[in-house]
């Protein structure tokens, strides 16, 4: 039995059935300290693709930048998904691009918020964060992508003042299954087509056009990001960068 609720368990069963016809293969723990661990180590081992593993608490989760990515038992989506992409290898920096998107649209779709994406990966309420996402790649020809989504999480419980949840933003839905399905089929449209999830990325991208500070290892620069390349890079003031963490200005 669970002692929460509001916070039911993922059922693995139908959410097993309704993904499979995508070649979606899930499987649920109950708790480990991080999944991209999990679906990194499968990758070694030859795994196909396909792969997700989903934590109903995630222990020593990560996001971008070696932050810690933390959530009360089943609060959340965290997951990992095992891509093994057949775009050419110079282009995956778009995989975690293109995996945001697909959150932001499920959200959008199931949630009836209106979610943006902020460069490179997150997805956005307004102004506050409800779901990161990290790319990593554990062998030659896989890629790993983490999702955290806040779907329950209350104002106590969230890391940081810049942060959200579904439930906070009174979304139309809080049923993880249903999220789950959602983003995995949206992430199976935009992995089919790139080309049209690049220009569906800039499109929803909030960062287009806004005053911003990127902070990098040697210091930080501000300026207005102008757009995404092709390279999917984030060009500030005629510079393009590849890594940093953006964040957004408030003009007065």
């Amino acid at each position: 039995m669970y002692d929460d609720l509001a916070r039911p368990p993922l059922r693995t069963a139908p959410l097993t059935r309704a993904l499979a016809p995508d070649g979606w293969r899930v499987e649920v723990l109950a708790q480990t300290p991080s999944t991209n661990l999990v679906v990194a180590e499968r990758a070694r081992k030859g795994e196909a693709a396909g792969l997700v593993v989903v934590a109903e608490q995630q222990t020593a989760g990560r996001g971008r930048l070696d932050r810690a990515w933390l959530s009360p038992a089943r609060a959340g989506l965290t997951f990992s998904v095992l891509l093994r992409p057949t775009l050419p290898v110079t282009d995956w920096g778009w995989v975690p691009l293109l995996a945001g998107l697909a959150v932001g649209r499920a959200v959008k779709a199931r949630a009836e918020v209106d979610a943006t994406v902020k460069w490179p990966n997150d997805v956005l309420i307004g102004d506050r964060k409800v779901c990161g996402v990290l790319a990593e790649v554990p062998a030659p020809g896989a890629v790993v992508v983490g999702i955290g989504l806040n779907v329950t999480t209350r104002r106590d419980e969230l890391p940081v003042e810049a942060a959200t949840s579904l439930q906070l933003e009174h979304a139309a839905t809080t049923d993880r299954d249903t999220l789950l399905r959602s983003v995995l089929r949206e992430l199976t449209d935009v992995m089919a087509d790139p080309t049209a999830g690049r220009d569906s990325y800039r499109a929803a991208c909030s960062t287009i056009g806004r005053r911003v500070r990127v902070e990098l290892p040697d210091g930080a620069v501000e300026g207005t990001a102008e757009r995404v390349d092709d390279d999917g890079r984030l060009v500030v003031d005629g510079t393009a960068y590849g890594a940093g963490d953006v964040v957004h200005l408030r003009t007065t």
